[in-house]
Formats: C-alpha cells, sequence, structure tokens
C-alpha cells in the first residue's frame, strides 16, 4: 500500500472531527449586540480504522494519525431574531506509517453565515435556522476539498430545572453540499445533554452523540479526489466547564469514535474558551 495515498485517505479525521465547531448558544438566542468569541485547542489519535462493512481494525503497517485543530469560533447578535455565525480554523496533521512522515498545515474551510431563531414556547423551548458558506483558505489538496460549499442547519434547544439543578438540552441537525464534482452530502448531527453541578451554576458537565454521515458518487478512495468522500462515523463525548463569572467559561472535552464506517478510529481531547461581551 502506498504511504501518501494512505495518509490523504485519512486524513479527514482531523478536518472533519475536529472540524466540528461546537456551538455553546447552540439553539439558545444571542441578544441583539453581544458577542460571543469563542477559541479552541483540540487534539486527535487515531491507529484504527472502520473499514467498508464497519470492522475495526489497526491502520496498515503500523499507521498512526495525530492532529491538532485550532479555532475560532463567533456569534453575534444582529437583532432578535438573527445571529451572525462565523469560524476561522487551522490544522496541524501529522501520519507515520514504518517510520516514515507525512505532515500538513494550514488554514482550512472559513464558515459564515446566519441563524436565524424561528421561534420560542414560553421562551423556554427555541427553534432555529441557520444558513452557512463554506469557503476554502488553502491550495494544499491536503487540507480540504478545495471545493466551496452549503449548510442549512435546523437546530431545537431547551432548558429548565431537574433535581434542582438547571439543565439544557440541543438537537442539531445540519445538511451540507459541496459543489465541486463528485462534491459529497454530508448530514452532520449532533445531541447535547447539559446539567449545572452547584447552586451557583459556577460547574458543569455535559454529554454529546452525534456523527457523519456522507455519500457521494465517488464511492472509492482515489488517490487523485485526496480525500474520502464516502463515509460515516457516530462520535460520543462528554465536557467538564467552569464559569468563572457569567461572561468567561473554559470547557474541556474528551471523545472517542464509537462506531464508522470507511473512516478511521480515534479519541480526541479539548479546551475551549467562552468570552461573552455585551451580555
Amino acid at each position: 500500500m502506498k504511504f501518501v495515498p494512505q495518509y490523504k485517505k485519512y486524513l479527514l479525521l482531523a478536518l472533519l472531527t475536529l472540524g466540528t465547531v461546537c456551538s455553546y448558544a447552540g439553539g439558545f438566542p444571542t441578544r441583539p449586540g453581544s458577542l460571543l468569541i469563542s477559541p479552541s485547542v483540540n487534539y486527535f489519535f487515531a491507529n484504527k480504522q472502520f473499514d467498508s462493512l464497519g470492522v475495526k481494525k489497526p491502520f496498515p503497517d503500523n499507521g498512526k494519525f495525530n492532529s491538532v485543530y485550532i479555532s475560532l469560533y463567533t456569534e453575534y447578535g444582529i437583532s432578535r431574531r438573527f445571529t451572525f455565525v462565523g469560524s476561522l480554523p487551522y490544522v496541524i496533521n501529522n501520519y507515520q506509517q514504518d517510520g516514515k512522515t507525512f505532515a500538513s498545515s494550514g488554514l482550512t474551510d472559513m464558515e459564515t453565515g446566519i441563524k436565524y431563531y424561528l421561534a420560542n414556547i414560553n421562551y423556554k423551548y427555541y427553534f432555529s435556522l441557520q444558513a452557512t458558506a463554506i469557503t476554502p483558505l488553502y491550495t494544499n489538496p491536503n487540507l480540504g476539498y478545495q471545493e466551496e460549499g452549503a449548510e442549512f442547519k435546523v437546530a431545537f434547544a431547551c432548558s429548565g430545572t431537574m433535581l434542582h439543578r438547571d439543565y439544557y438540552f440541543t438537537l442539531e441537525n445540519g445538511i451540507r453540499q459541496y459543489f465541486g464534482d463528485n462534491g459529497p452530502v454530508q448530514d452532520r448531527y449532533t445531541g447535547t445533554f447539559g446539567l449545572t453541578l452547584d447552586k451557583k451554576s459556577r460547574e458543569q458537565i455535559a454529554v454529546s452523540l452525534g456523527g457523519f454521515y456522507t455519500v457521494s458518487n465517488l464511492k472509492k478512495f482515489n488517490a487523485k479526489s485526496n480525500l474520502s468522500k464516502d463515509f460515516s462515523f457516530k462520535q460520543a463525548s462528554i465536557s467538564y466547564g467552569h464559569s468563572f463569572s457569567k461572561d468567561f467559561t473554559v470547557f474541556l472535552t474528551g471523545g472517542t469514535f464509537i462506531a464508522g464506517r470507511n473512516t478511521g478510529a480515534g479519541s480526541s481531547a479539548a479546551v475551549s474558551i467562552v468570552y461573552k461581551i455585551g451580555s
């Protein structure tokens, strides 16, 4: 098996797993004039894969993949109904196989969009829609599809009290289309449940389950395409958050793949900061 194509096949692990932006406001509104800024650093490691039948096995030839994903995510409340969202990512990838190393780094796909809050029920249950443009910021084919794209997302969020503690729950599902030849269609989904651990709501814990389902006319890996375009995976994660103030929170997150097809099987660890201005 050739070294470079094997690296390119599993490069998608970092670009998609780490590139899943955590929208900490989720489906909840961002107040008009408020700005949410969230820098994050995520480390991902994998030395196993899921084959086309979903069977987990080691990478061939002692292969190992690791990546560091650095992202700046932001939301700005334009009005009571509209919010601007955006993310700027940078990735550092390394793949090792029998003593050989292949590396790449750089900016990847910038995302900018508008979120519209469709309705709420008693200011407890919220429904929103989001349209996002995907713009590649690179020429290196090892960093992504090199294709513009768009995503349409629907979200539901609610909050309340349980066992004398505050909780929240969010569901998000987005359909993404890349516009190039054999451009894949991706279904990205996630559900999150969070619960505060103390009466002052400074400590919180959250569990998430999400995944990707990607289809394309290009069913098999092709070295010329650089990245797999037909695969799926499910990922579970747990996060701990500490609020130093009502405007400043730090999150620590760990996650792992629990199932997949035509992709790697790895785990990740991340640290994220959420800072709100004008909240």
